[in-house]
């Protein structure tokens, strides 16, 4: 594991707990993003029901997707985010995993969540995260990004927590383009203005597997 990678596990480790009490209050307070998850699930019912969040944290979209009719499985690269998951959510399984090296099987899924969970990837990464979630979306699947906008640099984030990490605030060109490479062509994206628990603008991306 490089230093980049092992400092955001351990990072992530330290503020599970915080995740997993403030997290589901937050979220049941951003219609905007219940939305397009809304919208990401009633896509995939269209071709299935098997689904992966990517950077599950402790599991805070889990209950909305199993709500709507989706069996997810959560994949975090922290065994604390994962501990914390499969305690609060014990009717869905969570592995501890890389999105640069995902545990299913090939076109096993229908869709994947990468909520706010791919912008800890380093550009040398991007390529090989973004060909993991090809290889495991069957043609005609779906994959969901949220992001936060900005020019694409590398950032310090977390330290508002009392954890520090690199953090990409990504461009919409960006994330286009590491779909668009990947075999995914774009059927909705939309934007909104930072809110109460935002310092920047919100960007949101859905794409289909070709």
């Amino acid at each position: 594991m490089d230093g980049s990678t092992d400092e955001l596990r351990r990072a992530h480790d330290t503020i599970a707990e915080f995740y997993a009490e403030k997290l589901p209050e937050i979220y049941a307070q951003l219609p905007v993003e219940q939305a397009v998850v809304d919208l990401f699930c009633t896509l995939v019912r269209g071709v299935g029901r098997s689904v992966a969040d990517v950077g599950c944290g402790p599991g805070a979209i889990v209950p909305y997707l199993v709500a709507r009719g989706l069996e997810p499985h959560g994949v975090d690269l922290s065994p604390e985010m994962v501990r914390a998951a499969s305690r609060d959510h014990p009717d869905v399984p969570f592995t501890v995993a890389d999105v640069r090296g995902l545990p299913f099987a090939d076109a096993s899924l229908d869709g994947v969540l990468g909520w706010y969970s791919l912008m800890y990837l380093a550009p040398s990464d991007r390529p090989r995260a973004f060909a993991e979630i090809t290889r495991v979306v069957r043609p005609g699947g779906y994959l969901v990004v949220g992001y936060k906008q900005g020019d694409d640099s590398r950032r310090r984030g977390g330290r508002r927590i009392g954890v520090e990490f690199d953090i990409y605030w990504y461009s919409q060109e960006e994330v286009e383009r590491r779909v668009t490479d990947a075999g995914f062509r774009t059927v909705f994206r939309a934007d909104r203005p930072a809110g109460e628990w935002d310092e920047q603008p919100q960007g949101y991306l859905i794409a289909q597997r070709d």
